[in-house]
């Protein structure tokens, strides 16, 4: 349990913030633009994978995803409201049944898949 007094400034720096991102959940496969600083130059990055996880906690709030490039899966976690975050969009949403996947990280090939929600 946080102080009143903790939760009253992380409401305050949330509207501050004023970020709005997609109505994403565990299962969706999304593409996520990164910030990369390369010396004096800014790119974004795109990530795309599988949401594996969520973790909601207002301001320290953040989700996990899953990618497989070249047969090697990477996972990274991303704070949902950090500047390094430029965007989140929606390729296509999956149907499950738990809060956490992370029994993808067993599978492979076919046993890998995920439904799409209808």
């Amino acid at each position: 349990m946080t102080h009143p007094l903790v939760q009253a400034v992380e409401k305050t720096q949330l509207e501050k913030l004023n970020k709005t991102l997609p109505a994403f959940t565990t299962g969706d496969t999304v593409v996520v633009q990164v910030k990369v600083k390369e010396g004096t130059n800014e790119r974004l990055q795109a990530f795309e994978g599988v949401v594996i996880g969520k973790r909601n906690r207002g301001l320290n709030s953040s989700f996990t995803v899953r990618k497989t490039a070249h047969g090697v899966s990477v996972e990274r976690a991303f704070q949902t409201y950090s500047p390094l975050v430029a965007s989140v969009e929606i390729k296509r949403r999956g149907d499950v049944r738990k809060a956490k996947i992370y029994y993808l990280r067993d599978r492979s090939g076919k046993s890998a898949r995920i439904r799409e929600k209808v």
